[in-house]
């Protein structure tokens, strides 16, 4: 049994959740802290102060740790930030020898391959949107969407016979900048870094559990303070991700300037407006009404982004911090904002509950909500990368998680 520590570095907080995995895939959470950050401390999703935010990632760990009763050295850290690129790439791969099963050495070839031409496409789009064509960038996640067999879909291809493979293959990368960051931070904490998991992934991944023939199907969106991650899961996979800068903290801002306030007031304010009197009342439901429009416009954007062939699941799923805006919440579910996409009916919006997560247990009096979503996925993707580790079975082992999406 091993005791794994997520570490969600959020624009807002820091959380640190501590949990035992054991058989099945099952986790138990026996620890849970939550420190917030400064302003600077974090850009655009990304780690803009080093130290600061090792001091608060600190905080987080000690609440954590005093509350599990033991310390945890292999953690897992979350990314977020529009230069994080995760995308599903469809590639067909023709076999010479159609007689001959397909082996070990022959699917881990093919799965090199798949990575090195996302890679490509990921680091010319940051190219792109960075004006540096020399950006270093680093793969964080991979998962095997589907694959096909001659057309015909198998759940591992270990043995099998055939000459077309079509493989959908989930990647994401991010600049090499922002992952040695982490790597600093988890470095000056004592702390070896077991994975990096692109954040909106990791949400797929608590949604999914360790059930291989999960059917879940659902928008993902996931509000923090300086970004919004998007995720589609269609019928148990994940069908990419997307993320925009626009979050609860764009929010916040734009009351401190309305009511000429501080940081701190503005946010209170911004959770309870009734607080307020009638003037700055209206003030505050002006600026959120105003900024709402522009966060739907990031939503549509990134949705149309995913260029997907069938009709988008029929729920979407909100966490973060920011999800529990009630203006947001109420947005989503009554007005045209979702026309213009290929939904086959308004979607039906959902709060996400922690309880509802499967594979999981909690030994703690923390009472964790929607806000927690990240790091308990960030747990799944540790079960994961320790179950692929190559003492267990190698490619076969990782070919076994790769497959569960």
């Amino acid at each position: 049994m091993s005791t794994i520590l997520a570490l969600d570095i959020g624009t807002e907080f820091v959380k640190a959740v501590i949990a035992k995995s054991g058989k099945k895939g099952q986790l138990e959470v026996i620890g849970v802290g939550k420190a917030h950050q400064a302003l600077g401390n974090m850009y655009a999703g990304a780690i803009a102060d080093i130290p600061a935010v090792v001091s608060v990632c600190e905080k987080a760990l000690v609440d954590a740790e005093e509350k599990a009763g033991e310390t945890a050295k292999l953690v897992v850290v979350g990314m977020a930030g529009e230069l994080v690129k995760g995308n599903t790439t469809t590639v067909k791969y023709h076999r010479e020898n159609s007689n001959r099963p397909i082996t070990e050495d022959e699917m881990n070839e093919i799965i090199n391959k798949v990575q090195q031409k996302s890679g490509e496409i990921a680091k010319k789009t940051i190219a792109l949107e960075t004006g540096n064509e020399n950006t270093e960038i680093r793969l964080i996640n991979s998962a095997i969407v589907s694959l096909t067999i001659d057309g015909y879909k198998v759940s591992n291809p270990i043995g099998f016979k055939g000459s077309e493979l079509e493989i959908q293959f989930y990647t994401a990368f991010a600049p090499l900048i922002h992952i040695a960051a982490i790597e600093k931070v988890c470095a000056e904490l004592n702390l070896e870094l077991l994975a990096v998991a692109v954040e909106p992934f990791a949400i797929c991944r608590a949604c999914l559990g360790d059930n291989l023939e999960s059917r879940f199907s659902s928008i993902v969106v996931d509000v923090g303070g300086g970004t919004t991650d998007v995720a589609v899961i269609d019928d148990g996979s994940v069908e990419g991700t997307k993320m925009f800068s626009i979050g609860g903290r764009n929010f916040t801002r734009q009351i401190m300037n309305a009511l000429d306030v501080d940081y701190d007031t503005a946010e209170q304010y911004k959770i309870n407006p009734e607080d307020l009197k009638e003037d700055d009342k209206k003030k505050v439901e002006k600026v959120i009404e105003k900024n709402l429009a522009v966060w739907l416009s990031g939503i549509k954007v990134v949705i149309e982004d995913f260029n997907l062939d069938d009709t988008l699941p029929k729920t979407i799923l909100l966490c973060g911090g920011g999800a529990g805006l009630s203006a947001l919440q109420e947005t989503l579910a009554i007005s045209d904002w979702y026309k213009d996409l290929p939904f086959s009916r308004r979607p039906v919006i959902y709060l996400a509950d922690i309880k509802d997560l499967p594979d999981l247990s909690f030994k703690t009096e923390d009472e964790l909500d929607y806000s927690f979503m990240t790091a308990l996925g960030l747990l799944r993707v540790g079960v994961d990368t320790l179950a692929s580790a190559p003492s267990e079975d190698g490619l076969r082992a990782k070919l076994s998680r790769l497959l569960q999406k």
